[in-house]
């Protein structure tokens, strides 16, 4: 499976924000959407990320408010990213080894989407479940192997053909 299948099933709404946007905006947004991250897009392009981590850094070192800071000052200015064609098999240990929660998926420069950790986890249960259905129908309707075994046991199959 790949990057392109999850954003394919979750749609195509994106929420970004501009880098010199309030913090306090910012969280507000997310709020309201019930998100944790936005892309931070400037001249369209995408310059960082913000998800409730970085939030959560910059409240505690502010002596627990959001104060006066903007986005570019608590994002991430450097995510990691994959690519539409990525598999989700490379994206798994990607996510693990940076603790990264959410990985934009980029087509060259332009930003298709977000994926999350959860939206990769989902996908792997729902591809596993798929299999676990399959094997199970495949085993269910295995063929009986007596009529093979009596075949072989009186010389092959001309033995049951017509004399």
């Amino acid at each position: 499976m790949k990057v392109r299948d999850i954003l394919r099933v979750k749609g195509g709404t994106l929420y970004t924000v501009s880098p010199d946007e309030p913090l306090k905006r910012a969280v507000e947004t997310m709020a309201q959407f019930d998100i944790g991250s936005l892309a931070v897009m400037e001249y369209g392009e995408l310059v960082g990320m913000l998800t409730f981590r970085e939030v959560i850094g910059s409240i505690a070192r502010n002596g627990g408010t959001v104060g006066e800071v903007t986005v570019r000052s608590v994002m991430d200015d450097h995510p990691m990213t994959c690519t539409p064609e990525t598999e989700l098999d490379e994206v798994r240990p990607m996510m693990l080894e940076r603790h990264t929660r959410y990985m934009p998926v980029m087509d060259n420069r332009v930003l298709m989407g977000v994926i999350s950790f959860y939206d990769v986890a989902k996908a792997v249960v729902e591809m596993q479940s798929f299999e676990n259905k399959m094997l199970k129908a495949y085993i269910r309707d295995w063929p009986e192997d007596d009529g093979a075994a009596a075949t072989s046991a009186t010389g092959g199959d001309n033995a049951s053909a017509p004399r």
